[in-house]
């Protein structure tokens, strides 16, 4: 995710709510600003609602936030759930993580991407220090999260959304806080703001992660409507110093630029980098180059939009007899090299949701029944290519039929492959370029994992 770049002003304020509501007396921090800037800044908190606000512009009233969870639920009931909610001129843009809503609101025709990425970041910059971002973790660690709000907007202005700069000087113990804030790190106005200087390691690594997720559509008859691929590359980076690293792919614009096109190459489309990429020198001659962030980081994301083959193919026999029993009979198949083994396969079957005294026979794994999810989760550990599985399941339904129609939930697969990429995308090489010319070793892995695998089934 890039830092922000001061190019608009976004007038809205920051929420953090508790989806459950309770009685309670809200509590206001104030914090004073100059005068001239005319901002009213406050952080709110209500026992299990609006656990902390921060409103960075003033021009929208903070009472406007006790209208979002009520109209929420309304739209929800209606089944008219929007991620943008109006109450008069006032917008709320809101994502859900964990038990907490975090909400940003505008009076504005705002920039929604910029907004969405804004609570995002969020999200990520929070479970980097919280490790689990929840409304305990919010409460207990209130003052870090006031002062982190600060910094990653400032009167409306996107500011450093690194959390390893962040970090620097914004720590976890109260009492440091001012203490370190008298020096921040010039990483912060550098041109590379990413990455400290100084960095050194006993041993220079990279670690890079080329993980695939495929998203799979099949209908009842066995026919894939929808299928495509979604990329990423990871980076662990342990370097000393500023290096600058070059990373090349069977990228196919690349090898028809330079006049060679010979073995498999991919198209990649949707291509999103880190800021640290020079887009530039991407744009002229597809080289990828950059000055890589310390610790992990995702270098790029991408999309393939082929047809791809479900690598784990289910057949489905779902027989429902009335007053008496539901039959179900799943078989799995591995549509994989032989050589690669699909690893933590679980096989989601749903079920009546008042079905009963479940059976079950499997040829391999093990099938449990999750009634709260009127689910049948098949597990298998290790899932060879090319191999057939099989389960049965067996369920009694009451004498006396539910009246109300239940929907038709598809069969859902998660596996993972580890070694392995459908797309056929590689890394050719990964070439680091330091002053002081160390000697330093790239470790390259390959992961192809289930993204929304879904097969829809006739009952």
């Amino acid at each position: 995710m890039p830092n922000f770049i001061n190019t608009h002003s976004y007038k809205y304020y920051f929420n953090i709510l508790s989806p459950l509501f309770s009685s309670g007396a809200p509590k206001t921090i104030q914090k004073p600003l100059p005068e001239d800037l005319k901002v009213r800044t406050g952080v709110v908190i209500l026992s299990a609602q609006v656990l902390i606000c921060r409103n960075y512009k003033g021009d929208v009233d903070m009472a406007e936030i006790d209208h979002f969870m009520p109209l929420l639920m309304q739209h929800e009931e209606e089944g008219l759930l929007c991620p943008v909610i109006s109450h008069g001129n006032v917008h709320f843009m809101w994502i859900k993580h964990s038990n907490l809503y975090l909400v940003a609101m505008t009076n504005k025709n705002s920039n929604a991407s910029l907004v969405y990425s804004f609570l995002y970041k969020l999200v990520e910059v929070f479970t980097e220090y919280f490790k689990e971002l929840e409304e305990e973790s919010i409460q207990d660690n209130f003052v870090v999260v006031y002062e982190l709000l600060d910094e990653l907007m400032d009167f409306g202005f996107p500011q450093t959304t690194d959390s390893k700069i962040l970090q620097e000087y914004i720590t976890q113990e109260g009492a440091k806080l001012e203490v370190a804030k008298t020096k921040v790190p010039t990483t912060v106005t550098n041109a590379v703001s990413w990455r400290s200087e100084g960095i050194k390691y006993k041993k220079n690594e990279v670690f890079i992660d080329v993980i695939e997720s495929i998203n799979v559509l099949v209908n009842a008859n066995g026919s894939v409507m929808s299928s495509d691929i979604v990329g990423s590359i990871k980076l662990k980076t342990m370097l000393s110093g500023m290096p600058e690293l070059r990373l090349g792919l069977n990228d196919r614009v690349l090898f028809a630029l330079t006049g060679r096109d010979k073995g498999k190459t991919v198209v990649m489309e949707d291509v999103k980098f880190h800021q640290c990429v020079r887009l530039s020198r991407f744009e002229n001659d597809r080289t990828i180059s950059f000055i890589p962030p310390d610790g992990e980081s995702e270098l790029m994301s991408y999309r393939i939009n082929t047809h791809v083959k479900p690598l784990i193919w289910i057949e489905s026999i779902i027989e429902k007899f009335s007053h008496s029993r539901v039959e179900i009979m799943v078989k799995a198949k591995g549509q994989f090299k032989k050589q690669s083994v699909a690893n933590n396969v679980e096989v989601r079957v749903p079920v009546p949701s008042d079905a009963d005294s479940p059976k079950f026979k499997t040829s391999t794994g093990n099938a449990k029944y999750v009634p709260e999810k009127n689910l049948v989760v098949w597990t298998i550990k290790s899932f060879p290519g090319g191999k057939e599985f099989l389960m049965r399941a067996h369920f009694g339904l009451p004498s006396v039929e539910n009246d109300e129609l239940e929907g038709k939930p598809p069969i859902t697969v998660k596996f993972e492959i580890p070694y392995f990429t459908v797309s056929g995308i590689q890394v050719r090489y990964m070439k680091i370029i330091e002053k002081s010319g160390y000697q330093a070793l790239p470790w390259v892995r390959y992961i192809t994992q289930s993204g929304d695998y879904q097969l829809r089934t006739n009952v």
